[in-house]
């Protein structure tokens, strides 16, 4: 059993596209093809609601995957992640056929500005009643910096001196309201309390944004901070910032150890670690039988074709990987170009080569296929078994579940895994409130309250 009052928490990751992580899912027979319509991202948010799931999270890019070789159209013929609709707009509309499931979204410290960030969260977050989560990134490639007139992408630390000092700003912006600041008296004609409105007037190294942000505080104070920080600077942000920390680990033993160290990060940053869940992607292939479970594993990673590896892998490390044999070593030069550092890192490790090759890259990412990610496959008692090993191990918090088979994985892990994981206490029964904080045992922040860990 678990330890007493410790419970999975559970995201369903989402893109707003015709597939998952893995492009090969939509090329399945059973793939929903109605996602560029509403009734596509509300059928699934009522299947993560159903399934007690506490955030539905969109990832995101700024850019068809257009770096291999200089080109878009091996992308689009084959239907590679290329189709990339605003989050914003599709939580919002999920949040209407919702009244419990959180609702994050990726937005870039890189190609934003920090008012634009923190009123769109902000009202996210009034229009879920407190269920809003912003997913912090820095951008990954030059074809996002093209989109936003810029010539090529920042250097990786330099993007993450600029995302410190973006937080602090947008988090002054959502400090602008006191609490008690509205008073409504209709009589008097007095809306609010002016002394309790307040200006940011923050002059830094990369942004100058004056405020007061004309959004008042929601019910949870302001959105769930998720973050992805794996390498070295990575995670030091991750342990300042983030909340909810989306990993991705090619093992438990992997995971472990890098559990630990993302925990240490918080600490160091003066934050409690127990505060903060850590939840890595996997996927899940479950069935009646162990037979049918993996019948469903070995169709899905045959939908896989080769180019979905190197288009998506030119598009995170922003280096085309048409331009190199598929055995030819990346040179230290090359390799410190790679705009993904913690990527890198992982594959430089699992390979166990200083200067892995582009084959190298494909085998051990997994990139493209249902490979990249822990795949628990099995009935419901052998998936929960194995996440239980992952949970109770101190490998993670819970988990960001990815769909094979979109939609039809959320279907199945809501109605085999869920009910034996709680049938195990690993698992809550129900929601634990209204607001994104309450359900994750996250604490209602005060005005002021993330200055107090710097």
């Amino acid at each position: 059993m678990a330890a007493p009052g410790r419970t999975m928490k559970m995201v369903g990751f989402l893109q707003a596209q015709n597939c998952s992580i893995a492009p090969g899912s939509w090329r399945h027979p059973a793939a929903s093809t109605d996602y560029l319509g509403p009734d596509h991202f509300m059928r699934v948010a009522r299947v993560l609601e159903e399934g007690k799931f506490h955030l539905a999270f969109f990832d995101d890019r700024l850019a068809m995957p257009d770096i291999y070789g200089r080109d878009h159209r091996a992308a689009v013929e084959n239907g590679i992640r290329v189709v990339k609709m605003d989050p914003a707009t599709i939580l919002a509309v999920m949040s209407g056929v919702t009244s419990r499931l959180g609702l994050g979204g990726t937005y870039s410290t890189t190609y934003y500005e920090p008012f634009h960030v923190a009123r769109l969260f902000a009202t996210l977050d009034l229009m879920t009643r407190g269920r809003a989560a912003w997913n912090v990134v820095t951008s990954l490639n030059d074809s996002e910096a093209a989109n936003f007139g810029r010539t090529e992408h920042l250097e990786h630390d330099l993007r993450y001196d600029r995302a410190d000092e973006f937080m602090e700003a947008v988090l002054g912006h959502w400090d602008s309201w006191e609490d008690d600041a509205i008073i409504l008296d209709k009589a008097t004609g007095r809306f609010a309390d002016g002394g309790k409105v307040h200006a940011l007037k923050h002059e830094g190294r990369f942004f100058h944004t004056h405020g007061p942000l004309p959004v008042p505080r929601s019910p949870q104070g302001h959105p769930v901070l998720i973050q992805a920080g794996q390498s070295g600077r990575g995670r030091r942000f991750a342990g300042r910032w983030g909340e909810l920390i989306f990993v991705v680990y090619p093992n438990l033993a992997a995971g472990r150890k890098q559990y630990a160290e993302l925990k240490s990060a918080v600490a160091a940053a003066g934050r409690d670690p127990d505060s903060v869940a850590v939840a890595p992607a996997c996927y899940v292939n479950v069935a009646e039988t162990a037979a049918q479970a993996e019948e469903k594993r070995a169709f899905t990673e045959a939908l896989a074709k080769p180019v979905d590896a190197v288009v998506l892998l030119s598009e995170a490390l922003n280096f085309d990987f048409a331009s190199k044999d598929m055995d030819s070593e990346f040179t230290d030069a090359e390799l410190a170009r790679l705009s993904w550092t913690g990527f890198k890192d992982r594959i430089v490790q699992m390979s166990g080569k200083p200067n892995p090759t582009i084959r190298d890259f494909v085998q051990f990412s997994g990139r493209g296929t249902t490979r990249e990610f822990p795949n628990f496959t099995g009935t419901p008692v052998q998936v929960a078994d194995q996440m239980q090993e992952w949970f109770e191990g101190r490998g993670c918090d819970g988990f960001v579940l990815v769909a094979s088979q979109y939609p039809a994985s959320f279907e199945d892990f809501t109605r085999l895994v869920v009910p034996e994981l709680q049938r195990r206490g690993l698992y809550h029964r129900d929601y634990a409130g209204a607001t994104l904080r309450e359900n994750l045992g996250l604490a209602r922040p005060g005005t002021g309250a993330w200055k107090e860990a710097r």
